[in-house]
């Protein structure tokens, strides 16, 4: 079974993680490839991994970001000029394939799976343990008429994004046609942490979570604190760090250290 199911499969009591969310909850963070250091990605995904990450999303670097902030911006404009490729992504995931357990979330933009050709995009996924993909500017027709299948047959899951301005009937047409779970962005904006979610932000929450859709979602965008995070996570299967995860690598190009900032951010 793929990776993911497998997780959001696996009793509430065996998700305990040991790190600063409600119980039974998951907590995935993401980090750009190749930021702050061309070949830091085997030692961010195996820490993470040793400190009870349940899974993780690994970016892509691509000079035209559209859906992230300055935070994941830069991190790529860092990692780009490292000289970090999709190519040599692929070698460093395939280096430690074999000491991988969680999910791997690949998160890029559609110009550079095309450029490196869709179906050997999907290939080489399943070559270096990678367990499922997010595409945000990829549309969902070509999702369904071209990508689909090609993921279908590798057995990758291709992860949709919805916000608060996606329409019920849109929502309920992803939920049919994905597999994995959902990306519920929690605001119409870019990545970057935020200190509060409001009202308006907690009832889209409430109101795609009272849909009982068949996938499980995921939260992220803006989770940053206690407040944050907990909010996530109890109108959903969990939450995703991003921007505050970076941040905090840039700033100690050391993992553990990141973390460690991390979850006593996550504590206030």
């Amino acid at each position: 079974m793929n990776k993911i199911n497998q997780l959001f499969d696996s009793p509430l009591e065996q998700r305990g993680t040991g790190t600063p969310s409600l119980p039974g909850k998951l907590l995935s963070l993401y980090f750009c490839a190749g930021c702050p250091e061309l070949n830091m990605t085997a030692d961010v995904i195996l820490t993470l991994q040793r400190r009870g990450i349940s899974m993780i999303e690994v970016g892509i670097p691509f000079s035209d970001p559209l859906a992230d902030g300055p935070v994941v911006q830069s991190a790529g404009t860092v990692a780009l000029h490292n000289g970090m490729t999709l190519s040599l992504l692929f070698d460093q995931l395939e280096a430690i394939k074999q000491q991988v357990t969680i999910p791997l979330v690949l998160m890029g933009y559609l110009n550079v799976v095309m450029h490196y050709g869709i179906e050997a995009f999907f290939k080489r996924c399943v070559a270096c343990g990678v367990s499922g993909c997010i595409i945000p500017d990829l549309p969902f027709k070509d999702y369904m008429d071209v990508v689909k299948p090609i993921a279908d047959k590798y057995d990758v899951r291709v992860i949709m994004m919805i916000t608060p301005e996606t329409s019920a009937e849109r929502v309920r047409f992803i939920d049919e046609h994905t597999n994995g779970f959902i990306y519920m962005v929690s605001s119409a904006s870019v990545t970057g942490a935020q200190t509060h979610f409001n009202e308006s932000k907690v009832a889209y929450f409430e109101r795609i979570n009272a849909m009982n859709l068949k996938n499980p979602r995921m939260i992220g965008f803006g989770i940053s604190n206690k407040q944050t995070l907990q909010s996530a996570q109890a109108n959903a299967a969990g939450a995703i760090i991003g921007s505050k995860f970076v941040t905090l690598l840039n700033e100690t190009h050391n993992a553990d250290q990141a973390i460690d900032q991390l979850y006593e951010a996550l504590g206030k």
